[in-house]
């Protein structure tokens, strides 16, 4: 494989800046994508690989700036070989009380967003007739979370996206899978009570809380070439909490 590009989108912060470490140990050129530009520099700054990278910061909400951000890579780096669709936002609360803004930004995010940067990708992947497309779902799309209904919504429906987007480009060698990951210790996960983190523990059979190399691992995979004849499944990395 002599393309080693992929973007990364939400690599600013916790899973995605896993990711972006991992894949930069692993050789490839990235590119990272996230709102916080300063955040961003700081991740790209700790990347152990000797490959090139990208600080692009946007708004995955937006397609004219994910187009802006394809083209770059494109012109500065290369032809894109894997897109890791990772930036994810949440905005708990009570169905009875949630508000349209929050409804619609969850969704804007987790789910727009990734289908704005896998169209913006398919057509070059196509042409080179390979590709990898790795999308951030997570067990709560497989479960529901009482509080989180947008969330979960937006999270089931990446799943759905992934499993037609891989049968849509499976004919061009591009294959489309999902991660899930279960209770991931980021900074995102750190405000929740004790007693809620107790009882989650409690439910994962291994007994110990994941961390974002965890999930960088599963994403490694699933971009290599040992997972060629892998797409439209979702991997879930939970410690065997939801079987």
């Amino acid at each position: 494989m002599s393309n080693r590009i992929v973007i990364v989108t939400g690599a600013s912060r916790g899973i995605g800046a896993a990711i972006a470490r991992r894949l930069s140990a692993d050789g490839y050129d990235l590119a990272l994508v996230a709102r916080n530009a300063d955040a961003l520099a700081g991740v790209a700054a700790s990347l152990p690989g000797a490959g090139r990278h990208l600080v692009l910061p946007g708004d995955v909400s937006s397609y004219e700036a994910v187009e802006t951000v394809v083209g770059r890579v494109q012109q500065e780096l290369g032809p894109v070989y894997g897109l890791v669709n990772n930036a994810g936002i949440t905005r708990d609360g009570l169905l009875v009380r949630m508000s349209d803004a929050a409804w619609r930004e969850v969704l804007d995010v987790n789910l727009t967003g990734t289908f704005y940067f896998t169209k913006a990708v398919t057509a070059s992947m196509m042409r080179q007739k390979i590709g990898r497309i790795v999308n951030i779902t997570s067990v709560i799309g497989l479960t529901g979370n009482a509080g989180q209904a947008n969330y979960a919504a937006s999270k089931a429906a990446v799943i759905a996206f992934t499993k037609s987007v891989a049968r849509e480009l499976g004919g061009r060698a591009i294959t489309c899978n999902a991660v899930a990951p279960g209770f991931i210790e980021t900074d995102m996960t750190a405000g929740l009570p004790d007693a809620v983190r107790a009882g989650m523990l409690g439910d994962i059979p291994l007994k110990r809380f994941g961390q974002g190399e965890d999930v960088a691992g599963a994403v490694a995979f699933l971009l290599s070439q040992d997972a060629a004849y892998i797409t439209g499944q979702t991997l879930v990395v939970d410690g065997g909490m939801v079987t």
